[in-house]
């Protein structure tokens, strides 16, 4: 995947940095993903579909991604640094209100499922406050839980050298409903040794392709149409309004 220059907000110049501009803020997580992704895997697809989406919506700038969030299922598992939601809703809020000071729209695009409890929080704070804020997610309709085939193909795709096929083993395929119980009680590793939940089999890079496509233009959809629900959180608009122009920039590689 390459990188723009002109949509990112680390890479400008301060006089550069138009006012009113829509940024999008990445946020991921450092946590276990198997024995055969790496611990920023949340942060690297959140970064991609912000960075995607930014050169599909004119005008927008990607901030640098927050890589720490709240990861304490993950716990019993070695490299995982997790914030915890206190501090991760104390940063999302403290960050929001200082990109407001220049910002105008601000998209939180979250990674990693364990941060939506914080976000909603978090976002619905900072709208009584009057700031024009949401949320929205990358995720893809019938993927796996954690690290399995879904996750395993969007890694091949975009970042395929931090991939180790050979170590992959499948973990608790259950769906993630009947997992919730025990693993919030008990954590991951109670549930799944090896921290897969789900079974990375059959992955592949034209999968990871086909579902960060679907990923960045649902973002798209969800940006342009600007809904957002009780939660903060950007909704579907009725009648995605996806030109074929802007369909082409979505896909670009």
């Amino acid at each position: 995947m390459r990188n723009d220059p002109a949509t990112e907000l680390a890479h400008t110049a301060w006089p550069n940095v138009p006012s009113g501009v829509l940024v999008l803020l990445p946020i991921g997580s450092t946590e276990q993903h198997g024995r055969h992704l790496p611990l920023d895997t949340d942060s690297v697809i959140a970064e991609a579909v912000a960075r995607r989406a930014a050169t599909a919506v004119p005008g927008t700038l990607v901030a640098p991604p927050l890589p720490y969030g709240a990861s304490g299922e993950h716990a019993g598992f070695p490299g995982t640094v997790s914030i915890g939601h206190e501090a991760l809703r104390t940063v999302l809020v403290e960050a929001v209100r200082s990109l407001a000071l220049w910002a105008g729209r601000i998209v939180l695009v979250n990674g990693h499922g364990g941060n939506t409890a914080t976000l909603d929080t978090a976002v619905r704070l900072l709208r009584t406050e009057g700031h024009d804020v949401a949320w929205t997610g990358c995720t893809v309709p019938g993927g796996d839980a954690h690290a399995g085939r879904t996750e395993t193909s969007v890694m091949l795709h975009l970042a395929p050298d931090q991939v180790r096929l050979d170590a992959a083993v499948a973990g608790d395929t259950r769906p993630l409903a009947a997992l919730l119980p025990e693993l919030m009680a008990h954590g991951v590793r109670a549930v799944s040794p090896s921290g897969v939940l789900g079974d990375p089999a059959g992955a592949s890079a034209a999968e990871g392709r086909r579902a960060t496509d679907a990923m960045v233009s649902a973002a798209v959809r969800r940006i342009t149409a600007w809904t957002v629900d009780d939660r903060g959180r950007l909704t579907e608009p009725e009648h995605p309004p996806m030109s074929k122009e802007l369909d082409q920039q979505v896909m670009r590689p």
